[in-house]
């Protein structure tokens, strides 16, 4: 691309904080959008997971937001009160564009909230009535705070609504409703969605004005998988997944690797194997606390843990770069999660490799995903832990077995002592038992 983000209309501190952050030029998404959303036009963005939307609506945020240090803030009537709004379906995604707000926000001073669920309302409250913004929340909780009176609406002038087609799966489409009622003065709205189902385009006609659709996608990007990534389609039994799944793990050149499920109870036990198999492995679903989960997270992206294990809908917004294998654990759904699954890896112009295992039960479902997005790919294979061709096409070494070590020989000499028992004495120097003879003292009457 020419264009870079000199290029654009910006305050001098936002591109300061873009290329400080390594932002030089602005990917697809974003020099489409930029343009439109500088000037205060409705947008509706398409685009696949991973192709930059946050920044897309994010800097336009923050320019247009008055900021504390900013010279038209004595003048500014609505000190404190959030003039911007991103509403987004997953606490991940939650946690993960505020941060990416608040690194561009500069020295200004702008101040972003997370709001979510499966945190106090205290904290969050505090942070409201101290002043905000930008808030960036998930329905639910920004509703509970409107209702309680903690979060003012009235004066949101900017509603941004990301992943919106998740945000419709989830059911979340009669609360998106309410906020978009719940902000009479908005000036812009933009909407990005990675499809655009009936009820998106019905949100957007009610609650939008003349908005410029923009779509990075081919035609047939829907239906096409990024070429990028190398596709491997076993047909695996249940009993011998987590068998395959150890060896594939260490494959040469695996790096951080996402393992998707359908379900969080086998979630939850593909870790838990994985852990007591020796691999760094950790869990992300529904059913684990907020604390629980935001740790894990935290883990892989430092490095602590390079398996992480996740459903479909708590791996929603987890973006991060490296990751070089994607196994799907259980076959997805439908295409839209195939694609969804493998787009995390083979980022940013990366290799990435894909693999999922059919089950005999799920060969139904795996057709359809293989004809509605047009791959050609084979047959699945069958295949088992012990199979060569398991190992050739994985480069897994020779030798790997289900476990990251095997188990060591304990030499003679380190056998840990037995514990010491008092011998029992010869016959001949135990003393002699006598007999002893039991009286009755009790009497009992015959009958």
């Amino acid at each position: 691309m020419t264009t870079t983000f000199a290029d654009l209309p910006l305050r001098a501190s936002t591109i300061e904080a873009l290329h400080a952050h390594g932002f030089t030029a602005p990917f697809a998404i974003q020099e489409m959008v930029l343009p439109i959303a500088l000037s205060d036009g409705d947008v509706i963005g398409q685009a696949k997971t991973g192709t930059g939307k946050t920044l897309a609506f994010g800097i336009p945020l923050i320019e247009r937001t008055i900021a504390p240090q900013d010279a038209e803030w004595e003048q500014f009537e609505h000190k404190g009160s959030p003039q911007a709004l991103v509403v987004v379906p997953t606490r991940e995604l939650c946690v993960q564009v505020a941060k990416d707000i608040e690194e561009l926000a500069g020295t200004r001073g702008i101040r972003v909230l997370a709001v979510y669920g499966g945190r106090a309302f205290e904290p969050q409250i505090e942070q409201l009535q101290s002043g905000v913004e930008i808030v960036v929340g998930t329905p639910g909780r920004l509703l509970d705070l409107y209702r309680q009176g903690q979060l003012k609406l009235s004066k949101v002038a900017r509603l941004v609504l990301d992943e919106a087609d998740e945000m419709l799966d989830l059911g979340f489409l009669p609360d998106v409703e309410k906020i978009f009622t719940s902000t009479p003065i908005r000036q812009q709205t933009m909407l990005f969605s990675a499809t655009m189902p009936g009820d998106i385009i019905s949100l957007a006609r009610r609650f939008m004005s003349q908005p410029v659709h923009i779509r990075t996608q081919d035609n047939d990007d829907e239906s096409a998988v990024v070429s990028r990534v190398e596709q491997h389609i076993l047909r695996a039994h249940a009993l011998d997944k987590i068998e395959m799944l150890a060896r594939i793990l260490q494959a040469d050149g695996r790096g951080p690797t996402m393992v998707f499920c359908r379900t969080k109870r086998t979630c939850q036990k593909t870790a838990d194997d994985l852990l007591e198999r020796g691999f760094r492995a950790a869990a992300i679903h529904g059913d684990l606390g907020q604390n629980a989960r935001e740790k894990a997270l935290a883990d892989f992206k430092a490095g602590k843990s390079d398996v992480l294990v996740a459903t479909d809908v708590a791996a929603r917004g987890i973006d991060i770069d490296g990751i070089t294998h994607v196994i799907n654990y259980q076959c997805p759904e439908d295409d839209k999660t195939y694609v969804h699954r493998i787009g995390r890896t083979a980022r940013a112009g990366a290799h990435g490799i894909g693999v999922t295992f059919v089950d005999w039960d799920d060969m139904g479902r795996w057709n359809l995903i293989n004809q509605s997005l047009k791959l050609g790919l084979a047959e699945p294979i069958e295949t088992y832990s012990s199979s060569d061709h398991l190992y050739t096409s994985m480069k897994i070494p020779v030798g790997s077995t289900g476990r990251m070590k095997a188990p060591t020989s304990v030499k003679q000499s380190e056998k840990p002592a037995r514990a010491h028992t008092p011998k029992m004495k010869p016959a001949a120097a135990r003393p002699e038992r006598t007999e002893r003879t039991r009286t009755r003292n009790k009497k009992f009457k015959e009958s």
